[in-house]
């Protein structure tokens, strides 16, 4: 008898035991190994700009939200302040944003997207709407939306208990 057969005949192991699948079919392995395809794809199509994909999306943000203090910047897109605050470091050095203190409160800090960063970011969209088809582009068409929702609910379900959860 094996060990997986004594713990099933003791009970010790719960339903779904996660010890016992092979770790190509875990959730946590299949979530992050996608996640390096898609970043990969992103990286292929929008080469011609050298936009990282949290980039990418710190300029959507910006597109959407215009001018916006960097704290509501980082729950929009999910990254923790230190980190939206190098990304932002570097997409000013590049002219696509300007910063500024808040004349309201000095201790806070205001981006906002540049002609030029508005300009790059509608030359990548085209290249990040294909990153996001061929990450897609394994699953019957009738498949991805809800796949997508299915995405969707596991994010908002979890997001409280994230490093960086997304609010607004």
């Amino acid at each position: 008898m094996t060990s997986a057969d004594t713990s099933a005949t003791t009970g010790d192991d719960a339903p779904g035991d996660w010890r016992l699948r092979p770790l190509q079919s875990r959730p946590g392995f299949l979530i992050r190994r996608l996640h390096q395809i898609h970043v990969a794809l992103f990286l292929e199509e929008c080469a011609s700009e050298g936009l990282t994909p949290v980039q990418y999306s710190v300029l959507t943000a910006l597109d959407q939200m215009g001018q916006v203090e960097q704290v509501a910047l980082s729950r929009a897109v999910g990254v923790d302040r230190t980190n939206v605050a190098e990304v932002i470091a570097r997409l000013e050095r590049r002219r696509f944003v300007r910063r500024r203190l808040s004349p309201d409160d000095g201790r806070k800090k205001l981006a906002v997207l540049t002609d030029l960063g508005r300009s790059v970011l509608k030359r990548v969209e085209q290249g990040a709407a294909r990153a996001h088809e061929r990450t897609l582009a394994a699953l019957p068409e009738a498949r991805r939306e809800g796949f997508l929702d299915d995405l969707a609910l596991l994010v908002e379900s979890n997001n409280a208990i994230s490093r960086s959860p997304v609010s607004g």
